[in-house]
């Protein structure tokens, strides 16, 4: 069975048990005493996500998808946990340059898109229709945006996501779901996230020409490298960079190269 095949068959298990399996736990590698010392602010006063994305769910929700963080040798596992934390905490954070313990204590801060330019609907997908007066607008860890990724995420999942989008910040085990989903998700011509960090990635002659390598920067090319890849020292690239070298060095792993994009054409 192929590995993105192998994937697909969890989430279709997950989807109906999603039993609490401790053989599938990533807990060993990501105590609640680690995963506080990463998330220092989320649950500050400041933070509008605060008590809401918890170790609790964070765990459960890991356990729906066993191929997360338990891919490969010891090193991978924890350098593809570290890149997935880096780049929740991006999408979420509520750091500055000035902030208390760095701008990178401040990951998973926000649990929704602030001041949203649109509805995000994309009304030419008629495979994922817009229900009526809904916004697909960024929620959850991952900031899962437009109607494209809220109707399979849905499906994956077990909940409607084109007519109760709403649910991916009002639950926070379904939050840490949908980012995971994203994360594990091959959606061509991109990869999954999971196979790049995993070594599992392998460039076709299209990706070659556009400079697609392996590594981090490629993981935020997946994420949104329509919008800050190909653009020489984007901040944004930047500020997923600086997390996933605090939580690297916290997790005693290296990065690994090809942390930026700037060279990378979009998808």
């Amino acid at each position: 069975m192929h590995i993105h095949n192998m994937a697909l068959f969890f989430l279709f298990w997950c989807s109906l048990f999603c039993f609490a399996v401790d053989a599938f736990s990533i807990s060993s590698l990501v105590s609640k005493e680690l995963y506080d010392s990463i998330f220092l602010h989320n649950d500050d006063t400041a933070c509008p996500a605060k008590n809401f994305y918890t170790y609790e769910s964070f765990i459960q929700a890991s356990r729906c998808f066993p191929l997360f963080g338990n891919t490969g040798n010891l090193a991978t596992r924890k350098r593809e946990i570290a890149a997935f934390l880096a780049q929740i905490s991006h999408e979420t954070t509520g750091g500055w340059p000035t902030a208390p313990d760095g701008p990178y204590a401040w990951g998973l801060c926000f649990k929704e898109e602030v001041s949203p330019q649109s509805d995000y609907c994309d009304s030419t997908n008629k495979q994922w229709p817009c229900y009526p007066g809904k916004s697909y607008k960024g929620r959850g860890p991952i900031q899962l945006s437009w109607n494209y990724n809220y109707g399979p995420a849905g499906k994956a999942l077990g909940f409607d996501g084109l007519k109760n989008p709403e649910i991916v910040s009002n639950s926070s085990l379904i939050a840490f779901k949908t980012a995971l989903w994203f994360w594990m998700t091959e959606q061509k011509p991109k990869p999954s996230c999971h196979s790049v960090m995993v070594g599992r990635y392998y460039p076709t002659k299209k990706d070659l020409v556009a400079n697609r390598t392996a590594g981090f920067g490629l993981v935020t090319n997946i994420i949104n490298g329509g919008l800050e890849c190909g653009i020489p020292t984007d901040g944004r690239v930047a500020d997923r960079i600086g997390y996933f070298q605090r939580y690297a060095s916290i997790f005693n792993v290296d990065t690994g190269p090809n942390l930026d994009c700037q060279y990378q054409k979009p998808y």
